[in-house]
């Protein structure tokens, strides 16, 4: 497929294929909560031999992974995200889910003899963490192939399996699709020459400020050698907004407004999902920002990372809030923002 690149450096997709594909991992969430804090039964001098249980009376299943929560936010932006995963026997519950959700699981391979991707973690009254994670399935992410996958107009790369990821990007590339590489918490396992494949091959990188710092010790390169490589770097800061760096230029992103602070899980999925969406529509790199700055926001006032629900109008409306309705018309379009404006005075909007 044809694409256009701007000047800003987004792709310009055509409207007759516009699908999104996501490789990364598909995962279950088991979330404990420890009533009390874990330093009144850690002794700091016996750590070498440590034994210890705790009572978790609360505990909740989420459905997560960065290829399933990109694309459940993707679709509340009314786009189709295709995950390409590998999962295990127990998975139906989660695949049901996704279906229910819009969420295609054509590209999604289950392997009977494999647990899905499983994360354990145990939360203190101080926030204070224990992680164990499993990832089973997600070890075989190289079985799928990006050439399985039919008009495709972009991708990501996300955490998953070392060698799914090492072989998604140079299927992307081999390909001509643009993809973005997003290494996340598979950081730690590529060195530097891994990580300036990734970049040379990619179209645009998107990281946090913390693995921002990783990537450039680990490769060597500074933001303007990156940006020789890539048509733009954009960096997460948490309640810092974020950054969009070209070659031309460099945009600073507020964050958008959050009703309520209850759970930044997931955020940088819901981020990504943002600039996805923009990079599939053509839009210029500010409106992009700003749709993934709103997504990341609406993510944070729910726990869990797929149980956030809005309708695109009313996305836009929380984008107006923001950053202003001119910056909501062009993002989503002067069609868009009469739908959303009839919604507020009508009382449809839902």
């Amino acid at each position: 497929m044809t694409q256009n690149l701007e000047a800003g450096g987004v792709s310009r997709a055509s409207d007759t294929a516009g699908k999104i594909l996501i490789c990364g991992s598909v995962a279950f969430d088991t979330i404990m909560v420890f009533q009390g804090r874990f330093k009144d039964h850690i002794l700091p001098d016996k750590i070498h031999i440590l034994n210890v249980s705790f009572l978790v009376p609360q505990m909740r299943r989420e459905f997560g992974g960065c290829a399933g929560n990109i694309a459940y936010n993707l679709n509340l932006l009314g786009e189709v995200g295709y995950p390409m995963a590998t999962v295990g026997h127990d998975f139906d519950p989660y695949g049901e889910w996704l279906r229910r959700n819009g969420v295609p699981v054509e590209h999604v391979r289950v392997l009977d003899g494999e647990f899905t991707a499983q994360g354990f973690v145990t939360t203190d009254l101080d926030d204070n963490q224990i992680w164990a994670f499993h990832p089973g399935a997600m070890q075989q992410a190289h079985l799928n192939s990006v050439a399985d996958a039919k008009d495709i107009a972009l991708g990501i790369v996300a955490p998953d399996g070392r060698e799914g990821m090492l072989e998604h990007a140079r299927q992307f590339a081999a390909a001509g699709i643009p993809f973005i590489f997003d290494p996340g918490q598979g950081l730690p396992m590529f060195d530097g020459e891994a990580l300036r494949a990734f970049i040379g091959q990619a179209q645009w990188v998107a990281v946090n400020d913390y693995e921002w710092q990783v990537v450039q010790q680990k490769t060597g390169w500074s933001e303007r050698q990156v940006c020789e490589r890539v048509a733009a770097l954009i960096v997460t800061r948490g309640a810092s907004g974020s950054v969009i760096h070209t070659k031309e230029e460099r945009i600073e992103i507020p964050c958008a407004k959050a009703a309520a602070v209850v759970d930044p899980t997931g955020c940088g999925d819901a981020y990504r999902a943002g600039l996805l969406h923009g990079l599939l529509r053509g839009l210029d790199w500010e409106s992009t920002g700003r749709i993934a700055a709103v997504m990341g926001a609406i993510k944070i006032e729910s726990r869990g990372t797929q149980n956030h629900r809005l309708t695109r109008e009313q996305i836009a409306r929380r984008l107006a809030e923001s950053f202003g309705e001119p910056a909501a018309r062009a993002a989503f379009g002067a069609v868009r923002s009469r739908e959303m404006s009839h919604a507020q005075a009508t009382g449809t909007d839902r």
